[in-house]
């Protein structure tokens, strides 16, 4: 479940945030008449049906899993949290369908139609994150339910299974780590190009505009970040102490970056700072913060979990610092001169700061979900209840079935999009405005609009005779 979960989580980003990135590209295009801009939302919105098709393997995997691996848990409490799981089945299928007609309309709708049939993609999309994150956020902090004499839950309330204390803090922050990390990993595909040399105006649009959205959010997304830690604090006190390894309840608490606890309690290695965990916490150095000991040892992380945690934390706080500092950098470059920088070191920056985000993405997973051990169902299942009885051959034999599949999906992924580049380069290097192949004969255009009346056109296409409109 682990890689499973961990593998797809990559792609989850670019299926939340890649239709938004795509759409703000497309009415650009047609609000101003770029070409550049037509043919980027063009070739984006080829890649985002690939990796939705991607996704469909990767994500059928994972739902598969649930019931195979995790019987004792959807047994149980299937009735209580499976509604989120059906927003998020009816979210994938209303993507799928308007994905399809967004591609289409590239050569069948008119300019701003074809743009408005596309938007509801956005809100798709946040719908299918809306339903996960509200099953994890239930996971995390149980609600909506009572138990009855057996200890089965009861008298289940919907709203408020979904709307858990944590689900707020816990969504938004998702949210904006999807839009972040795919905005920051397709402007790094313009980085590269340009630290290769080319800097024409196709290149220069496809980093601004994206880069320009992961500055922005950045700064945001570190304060919905620090707002999901402090309701982690008042809601599930015991992976907070994990996260900041407390191992005792107290004031005063320093807080460690980095750094390794044992299970006496000790901790070796790391940058201590006095003080600072309860200031983070509360806004005092008086804040209470409680230990891992302040409950049973069978009801908390071990101290190599709670190291696991502590370090994704860490890990996920360093890198967003960082991307923070990349982002003030270019904010103070564009406000004094109302230009990208000169510097190769920014672009250097800008073309790994994707693959950083993704980092963070699989950190803030490990920190959500190995934070919460041993339960599966905070304070209501274990682990060990939940999981299936089936025999440790079996499960090898399932493990290396999904590795075989996964890899075998992200190397066609890598391959199919690998191949669009190169056809889309070639087809630059060539001069034509348009490429061959299924992104081709866009119908509209600055030329072909004009005499229509259209107000916002597109790229010049070529007609069935092979003239130029």
């Amino acid at each position: 479940m682990a890689f499973t979960l961990g593998t797809h989580i990559l792609l989850v980003p670019f299926g939340v945030a890649l239709p938004f990135l795509t759409l703000l590209m497309h009415h650009r295009g047609l609000r101003k008449g770029d070409e550049a801009a037509l043919r980027l939302a063009r070739r984006w919105s080829a890649v985002m049906a690939v990796q939705f098709a991607i996704g469909i393997i990767t994500g059928t995997v994972l739902s598969f899993e649930f019931g195979l691996l995790w019987p004792g848990m959807m047994g149980r409490w299937g009735d209580v949290f499976g509604l989120a799981f059906g927003i998020e089945g009816w979210a994938f299928f209303l993507e799928a369908i308007l994905i399809a007609v967004y591609l289409y309309g590239w050569r069948t709708l008119r300019p701003w139609p074809h743009f408005w049939v596309g938007v509801p993609l956005c809100a798709s999309a946040l719908l299918g994150a809306f339903g996960i994150i509200a099953a994890n956020s239930w996971m995390n902090t149980p609600g909506g339910f009572t138990l009855d004499a057996s200890g089965d839950p009861a008298d289940v309330d919907v709203r408020r299974a979904i709307f858990t204390p944590i689900f707020g803090p816990e969504y938004w922050h998702f949210v904006g780590a999807a839009y972040m990390t795919a905005a920051y990993c397709v402007a790094g595909v313009y980085a590269v190009g340009r630290l290769r040399g080319r800097r024409d105006r196709y290149h220069r649009l496809g980093f601004t505009v994206p880069f320009t959205v992961a500055a922005i959010l950045t700064p945001i997304q570190f304060m919905l970040g620090d707002s999901l830690a402090r309701a982690v604090f008042h809601q599930q006190p015991v992976k907070f102490s994990a996260m900041e390894i407390v191992w005792t309840t107290g004031t005063h608490v320093p807080e460690y970056m980095f750094g390794i606890l044992h299970s006496d309690g000790s901790i070796s290695g790391g940058v201590k700072i006095p003080q600072l965990d309860s200031i983070l916490a509360g806004f005092s150095p008086s804040t209470k913060v409680q230990g891992l000991t302040a409950v049973a040892a069978d009801t908390r992380p071990t101290a190599a979990q709670a190291t696991l945690v502590h370090w994704a934390f860490d890990i996920m706080v360093t890198l967003g610092s960082l991307l923070i500092l990349l982002a003030l950098w270019y904010g103070w470059v564009w406000f004094r001169r109302r230009d990208l920088p000169r510097s190769r070191w920014f672009f250097r920056c800008a073309a790994v700061a994707g693959a950083a985000c993704l980092v963070c993405v699989e950190c803030g997973w490990i920190t959500t979900e190995v934070g919460r051990q041993p339960w599966i169902v905070y304070e209501h299942m274990r682990v060990s209840e939940a999981v299936t009885g089936t025999h440790a051959y079996g499960l090898w034999t399932m493990f290396g079935t999904v590795v075989v599949v996964y890899v075998c999906a992200f190397a066609a992924f890598l391959t199919v999009v690998r191949r669009m580049s190169a056809r889309w380069q070639a087809a630059d290097a060539a001069g034509d405005v348009v490429p061959e192949g299924p992104e081709s004969e866009i119908p509209y255009g600055p030329r072909a609009m004009s005499g229509a009346g259209e107000s916002a056109p597109g790229p010049a296409h070529r007609d069935g005779d092979g003239d130029r409109t």
